[in-house]
């Protein structure tokens, strides 16, 4: 039985996506017509639309809007309320790998918005996620990432630690409290999946209700499975170290120290990965990874598990 590649879940026989799947795009949505657009065209459309389009960075990406009465997407210049992303050339199966993580980080309860997978007139996917930036027709809301905020550019968004971020968090939130056991558990979720491409441009803050706090997440994905022989775990530093981190330095050093979070908290977050642990295996198996890229994620995974005790009884 195929799954969907919105949501991953099993299809009924005939069926190209769930209708849970076509909601979370949008709630009357009963269909979807695949994208107009083979690999080869998104590609093309990329390079012809990369200067007049506000979205940025390395992943190849296009703007888009949802025609909800031709059950179709339409690529756009400006006002689009969806980003896709297109495979890049140098490396395989990457929107199958982002959705899959991105998936993985909302059943532990992580925020994310709306995501997943297109299918192309080709066949091939796309992965999409809704723009949470957005809102009715032509609203806008203000987001800034961390690089914008400590005065890093693309150029030196890697030139910073988490121990900076903490500092951020610190001072531009409403309610820190509130934020840093968001920010542990995200960290702590990334580690855990192998993505260490977290640079500054991967935090953002926004205002809602006039209250500061953390953006849904989002560029989640397994890059040590992208990269093959990534040799770094994290792509900002903690405690000067970007590889061989510990248990200890999670939870002791980032934690409890930087953080300042109490045994509770840290506690619950632990014991929510743990928990999950069991869907994050199930999501591997139904993803549209190939079976080869998901046994590499299982590998990450498990490694990642047992460095942080979550495989512990």
């Amino acid at each position: 039985m195929a799954n969907c590649p919105i949501n991953l879940e099993p299809l009924p026989a005939g069926r190209s996506y769930s209708e849970a799947g076509l909601r979370s795009i949008h709630s009357k949505l009963k269909h979807l017509e695949p994208l107009e657009y083979s690999y080869a065209a998104q590609l093309a459309e990329v390079r012809q639309r990369s200067d007049k389009m506000s979205i940025q960075g390395v992943q190849p990406k296009l703007s888009a809007v949802l025609k909800l009465k031709d059950s179709s997407f339409a690529l756009v210049d400006r006002g689009g309320r969806f980003i896709l992303k297109p495979n890049p050339l140098a490396y395989e199966e990457v929107p199958a790998n982002e959705a899959l993580t991105m998936r993985m980080a909302a059943e532990v309860g992580i925020e994310v918005p709306a995501h997943g997978l297109l299918r192309a007139e080709d066949d091939s996917c796309v992965y999409f996620v809704k723009r949470y930036d957005r809102v009715g027709r032509t609203g806008k809301v203000h987001v800034e990432d961390f690089a914008q905020l400590s005065g890093a550019t693309r150029v030196t968004k890697y030139d910073s630690s988490l121990e900076r971020v903490v500092q951020l968090v610190e001072q531009f939130c409403t309610f820190p409290a509130i934020e840093k056991p968001k920010l542990a558990k995200r960290l702590l979720f990334c580690f855990l999946t192998g993505n260490e491409d977290m640079h500054l441009k991967n935090f953002s803050i926004w205002m809602q209700d006039g209250v500061v706090s953390l953006t849904p997440a989002y560029d989640r994905l397994n890059s040590t499975l992208v990269l093959e022989n990534a040799k770094e775990e994290r792509a900002l530093p903690l405690q000067r170290k970007k590889r061989k981190l510990t248990k200890e330095l999670w939870l002791d050093y980032f934690c409890k120290e930087r953080l300042k979070l109490n045994e509770g908290q840290i506690d619950k977050i632990i014991k929510d990965l743990q928990k999950a642990m069991p869907a994050f295996n199930r999501l591997i198996k139904q993803s549209l990874l190939s079976e080869d890229r998901q046994a590499g994620y299982r590998t990450i995974l498990h490694a990642r598990a047992k460095k942080l005790g979550l495989n512990k009884k």
